[in-house]
């Protein structure tokens, strides 16, 4: 590779002088999504354009000095400051936002109710009424919501809103009511006891009902207390129906702006609540596009900027958000 760096060292200024060109390095090429084995100078670039327009200096060479050339598009690099999860008034979707009981998650849009009309603001369950079934006390209506979420140090005089509705979260796990599988339980315990006296076997049935989505929308104290430009993406300009292949991006309160590639939809996927629960949530959207703990509630959208979802779970390799129609029939609001 000694080469591509010694080549890259005498190019480098020719290149970063170059329209939208933000960086040069020296890596793989890639194809299509894939990266290669073949080694390449790499030219990372705000956005990339068609040849036809830009003019002839800003054009990046196929090879330089008889080596290859890849051209990546990055967008703009930027330091990875704390704004989003610090107290801001009037507060954006992609900002620090949060239940109180809850750590913090991402203030995802601001939508407007169907029948009030007033604007309200929209993101989890987990992270506006924390994660609550209905029934078991972990929220109710009224409670307060903190910009930033407690966790960013978010406190009641950082109350920005309180939970209006919420839509239940069903766990995938129930104590078993079979008859069958008590007397069973019954006599295993029987044997339990005689080893373990402090043990005892329940039997839980698994599946149910699956949530079609994960979803909660706050009043605010007041109207300009909000504002709907989402940070690094703009405003919300209708919605869409997600398909495989669909380019999307999110606006989130840990990774900030990021984007991917919708990989399946129609998903049904087991979602752990926490350590000891999980939950099972159907017709979902499953997308490469990277996001961690913190970005949950945010609102995805196509290269149009049209929602096509709601962020609410992941893994180290894929994101998976509900479908925004569902989001917005099941709490009865709009755009």
């Amino acid at each position: 590779m000694d080469k591509f760096f010694k080549t890259l060292e005498k190019a480098r200024w020719r290149l970063l002088g170059m329209k939208n060109v933000v960086g040069v390095g020296v890596g793989h090429k890639q194809v299509g999504r894939e990266r290669t084995e073949q080694p390449a100078i790499i030219v990372f670039v705000k956005k990339k354009e068609a040849p036809e327009n830009l003019s002839r200096e800003h054009l990046v060479p196929f090879k330089i000095n008889g080596l290859d050339t890849d051209v990546i598009e990055v967008g703009e690099v930027r330091l990875l400051d704390e704004e989003r999860t610090k107290h801001v008034r009037p507060a954006q979707p992609g900002l620090s936002i949060g239940h109180y009981r809850v750590t913090a998650g991402t203030f995802g849009a601001v939508v407007r109710d169907r029948n009030t009309g007033e604007l309200l603001i929209l993101s989890n369950n987990h992270i506006l009424a924390n994660a609550t079934n209905g029934k078991d006390g972990r929220a109710v209506i009224g409670d307060p919501v903190l910009q930033p979420g407690e966790y960013d140090g978010g406190t009641r005089e950082d109350r920005i809103a309180t939970l209006l509705r919420y839509i239940p979260l069903q766990k995938g796990e129930a104590p078993a009511t079979c008859p069958v599988a008590k007397g069973v339980a019954r006599l295993a315990n029987i044997l339990v006891r005689t080893i373990r006296p402090n043990y005892e076997l329940k039997f839980v049935k698994r599946g149910g009902t699956p949530n079609i989505v994960d979803c909660a929308v706050a009043r605010p104290i007041r109207p300009d207390l909000i504002t709907d430009e989402i940070v690094g993406i703009g405003k919300v300009q209708g919605t869409a129906q997600a398909k495989p292949g669909m380019k999307v991006v999110k606006s989130g309160r840990t990774t900030g702006v990021t984007r991917g590639v919708v990989t399946a939809v129609g998903a049904t996927m087991e979602v752990k609540l926490d350590d000891e629960s999980s939950a099972y949530f159907a017709d979902q959207v499953v997308t490469d596009m990277k996001s961690q703990g913190g970005d949950s509630g945010s609102l995805v959208l196509n290269e149009e900027n049209k929602a096509v979802g709601l962020l609410f779970a992941g893994s180290d390799k894929v994101t998976v958000f509900n479908h925004i129609q569902n989001v917005l029939d099941k709490l009865n609001i709009e755009f």
